[in-house]
C-alpha cells in the first residue's frame, strides 16, 4: 500500500527483454536502503525490488503490467517516480493507493496558472469500466504517474489536476508534454462503491 507522495525520483540505467517481461535497472537516492522481494511504486505501479548491486536495483515487469501502464514506453535515462511502501506509523499524507494501474491517459493541456501548472488528461472508458469504478469525480482522488492528486473538472472522459512548482520540480511532471501517456489508478473507494452498486441491482 501507498500514499501517493512521491519520494524521489529514479533513473532508468537499463532495460533487458525477457520473453514477455521486462527487467528494469535503475538507480535512486535510497536504493543502499532497499532490500530483495521489497515493493516500490514506479511511476505508481508496484514493483518487486529482485536484485540489488551498489547503487543500482532491478524489478521486472509482466507484459499485464507493462500493456496496462506506460512502463514499456521507458527509455534509458528516463525519470520514474518512486515511492516505498507506506509506514503504518505516521500520517496518511496523499490517500490510499494499491500501486495497481488501472490504465493510461494522455495529456492534452498545460496551462500556465500564474506560477503553478493545470494539466489535463484524457482517458478511455466505456459503461463497463465506469461500472468498475474507472472514473474520476470533483474534488476527489487520483493517482497520476504514482502522484496522488485532487481531481478537477472532471468529464466522462477526462480531468484536470492542478500541480505547484515542488511537485512540478520533484516528480517527472516536468518531462510530461502534451502527447505523453500517464498512468491512472483510480480511488479504490470509488471502485468499492461501483461494485456494492452493481451487487445491489
Amino acid at each position: 500500500m501507498f500514499s501517493g507522495i512521491v519520494e524521489a525520483m529514479a533513473r532508468v540505467v537499463s532495460i533487458e527483454q525477457d520473453k514477455e517481461n521486462k527487467h528494469f535497472t535503475l538507480t535512486c537516492p535510497f536504493t543502499q536502503e532497499l532490500k530483495i522481494d521489497q515493493s516500490i511504486a514506479h511511476n505508481g505501479v508496484c514493483l518487486t525490488v529482485v536484485h540489488i548491486d551498489g547503487d543500482q536495483y532491478v524489478v521486472t515487469a509482466m507484459d499485464e503490467t507493462l500493456k496496462r501502464s506506460n512502463l514499456g514506453l521507458l527509455e534509458p535515462g528516463d525519470e520514474v517516480n518512486v515511492e516505498r511502501s507506506m509506514l503504518m506509523n505516521g500520517r496518511l499524507d496523499g490517500h490510499i493507493v494499491q500501486g495497481h494501474v488501472d490504465q493510461t491517459a494522455t495529456c492534452t493541456d498545460i496551462a500556465d496558472a500564474d506560477g503553478s501548472f493545470i494539466y489535463t488528461f484524457e482517458y478511455a472508458t466505456t459503461p463497463e469500466m465506469v461500472q468498475r469504478g474507472y472514473f474520476t469525480v470533483d474534488k476527489g482522488s487520483v493517482t497520476v504517474n504514482g502522484v496522488s492528486l485532487t481531481v478537477c473538472e472532471p468529464t466522462d472522459h477526462s480531468f484536470k489536476v492542478c500541480i505547484i512548482p515542488y511537485t512540478y520540480e520533484h516528480t517527472n511532471f516536468h518531462g510530461i508534454h502534451v502527447g505523453s501517456k500517464v498512468n491512472l489508478e483510480f480511488d479504490i473507494l470509488g471502485k468499492y462503491i461501483s461494485r456494492l452498486a452493481q451487487l445491489n441491482k
